[in-house]
């Protein structure tokens, strides 16, 4: 008999940020185990439906189907569950319809109670009700690490007994084929500290903005990637016009790849984080990483990452000049943040997904992922 399940395709009429990267990631390690008929896949149907409008995403197995005339919440709401036809459902980039039973539902942290300054009184207001209400109606909800785990469960936004992890990949990193832009060529350095983020006062960039006189006179350079303009960052700042500091916008992967091989080392001082996808990004392909000592980050970087207090300047610029004046520390740092990329695989989250649903139809009720693997 045919166990038929749909993906919730909004994420594809997105932009691509962490979210949507981890919904495409999980749905072609899906679409892999379904062409390799892996044993978890027997009688399985898989559909991704999605809005209209939505961008291109070749696929072997998975059939795709656009649905619907709206976009957004509607469609999510109104559109999708009613084209259901009694399949499960399997949405990866924490919203979904309430009226789906047969649902699991990945809820990547819980910023909006640990970080509500970084969000709009609107969209504060949505995802406070909306996510404890999936909660409660999903027969599944996943997340990404065992922090975000422990505080989606603390503030009773998940239950315990029907949540479990499935955390990011690296392999789409290894993808990646590094082509520089002349302004990321102009950028890169073994000088240059690269900062991935947004304006949102949880990534505290702030912190190295207002470093940049001092790293300048030791003669480093920071190159931020996803913010172009530095209005956002309190206009008139002096800090944000440094001349070391080098604002590159959105960039493409092979760019950002070029950027990542040829600068000193990604820094990432979030004040907290469901996961940190940019820094296991940089480990894949080869780049150190200086994270903050908060939140998912100690947990997916393991002893693969030099670390920090977020409010302690002194420790981050510490670190930079030693894997500037260290080659021994860069290669072993190097070398670490690859073999601990490499205990992420998009392949394993697939799994988990599949044993998920194969619990959800009583195929294999004896299999319960609760927590991801203690890393060492």
């Amino acid at each position: 008999m045919a166990r038929r399940w749909t993906i919730n395709g909004r994420f594809l009429s997105q932009p691509t940020t962490g979210v949507q990267r981890y919904a495409r990631e999980v749905v072609r390690a899906l679409d892999t185990l379904l062409a390799e008929q892996n044993p978890l896949t027997r009688g399985l149907e898989l559909a991704l439906l999605h809005p209209p409008g939505s961008g291109d995403f070749p696929l072997a197995c998975i059939e795709r189907r656009e649905i619907g005339g709206m976009n957004g919440h509607a469609w999510e709401q109104v559109q999708l569950p009613s084209s259901l036809d009694g399949s499960g459902l399997l949405s990866l980039c924490n919203t979904g319809p309430l009226l789906s039973r047969k649902h699991i539902v990945c809820v990547h942290d819980a910023n909006v109670w640990n970080a509500p300054q970084s969000y709009s009184f609107a969209f504060r207001l949505l995802y406070r009700n909306l996510l404890p209400a999936l909660g409660k109606t999903a027969c599944g909800i996943s997340t990404v690490s065992n922090y975000s785990l422990d505080e989606l469960v603390r503030r009773d936004v998940i239950p315990a007994e029907r949540a479990f992890v499935a955390p990011n990949g690296h392999e789409h990193a290894l993808r990646w084929e590094p082509e520089h832009s002349a302004q990321t060529r102009l950028a890169a350095s073994r000088e240059t500290v690269v900062l991935i983020g947004s304006a949102a006062p949880h990534k505290n960039l702030d912190l190295l903005l207002n470093m940049a006189d001092r790293l300048g006179e030791a003669g480093l350079r920071i190159a931020i990637v996803g913010m172009s303009d530095s209005r956002v960052f309190r206009s008139g700042s002096a800090r944000t016009e440094a001349r070391n500091i080098h604002w590159l916008g959105r960039i493409s992967d092979g760019e950002l790849a070029a950027l990542l091989g040829d600068s000193l080392c990604l820094a990432f001082p979030s004040l907290t984080e469901g996961f940190g996808l940019p820094a296991l990004e940089a480990m894949a392909v080869g780049c150190p990483v200086v994270v903050s000592d908060r939140a998912s980050l100690p947990e997916v970087c393991g002893n693969a990452a030099l670390f920090a207090s977020p409010d302690d300047q002194d420790a981050w610029f510490d670190s930079f000049v030693q894997l500037r004046t260290s080659q021994a520390l860069r290669a072993q740092m190097m070398g670490k943040g690859k073999a601990r990329a490499a205990e992420y695989s998009w392949r394993a989250t697939g799994l988990r997904y599949l044993q998920a649903m194969a619990a959800a139809d009583g195929v294999d009720t004896e299999t319960k992922i609760v927590r991801a693997p203690e890393f060492t």
